[in-house]
């Protein structure tokens, strides 16, 4: 119990998972806006605007600066872990979107042309990267929401 505890309090966690949660319900709105119709699987889903995976990584890293400091060890490899799963969101993520969205659609195109079905499998999951936009976005939130939770939380 104590363990759970400790884990309810942990401010660097919560900043993380507000943060998240955060990105995933202002991605849910904007995709609303954008294309005029509510898809609650957004709430939940990888890619669009604002990265999530952005806004959490940025949100432990502030965080953790604000409570360990900016010079700490701690700072320094939360630091480098947002860099890195920034990187790679718009690198081998983004990319991997471009491939499925062309490889979903030469497969529409070949059964459209009366092919058999190529793959009992489903269409491959294109939004899983980021543009750099959308990382910056959550960047951005990310750090709001770290600094808010800390000047209002603590």
């Amino acid at each position: 119990m104590e363990g759970l505890q400790e884990l309810l309090h942990n401010d660097i966690l919560l900043a993380g998972i507000l943060s998240w949660l955060t990105a995933q319900v202002v991605k849910t709105i904007l995709y609303a806006v954008i294309n005029k119709e509510i898809d609650f699987t957004r709430l939940m889903g990888d890619g669009g605007m604002p990265s999530a995976h952005s806004a959490t990584v940025t949100a432990v890293a502030v965080m953790t600066g604000l409570l360990c400091g900016f010079g700490s060890p701690l700072f320094a490899v939360s630091c480098i872990v947002a860099i890195i799963v920034m990187h790679d969101a718009m690198g081998v993520r983004l990319e991997t979107g471009k491939q499925a969205k062309m490889l979903n659609e030469m497969v529409a195109l070949f059964e459209a042309l009366g092919q058999p079905k190529l793959s009992m499998e489903k269409k491959l999951k294109e939004f899983v990267g980021h543009t750099p936009s959308q990382v910056t976005a959550g960047m951005l939130l990310g750090i709001a929401v770290a600094v808010i939770y800390y000047y209002v939380f603590l």
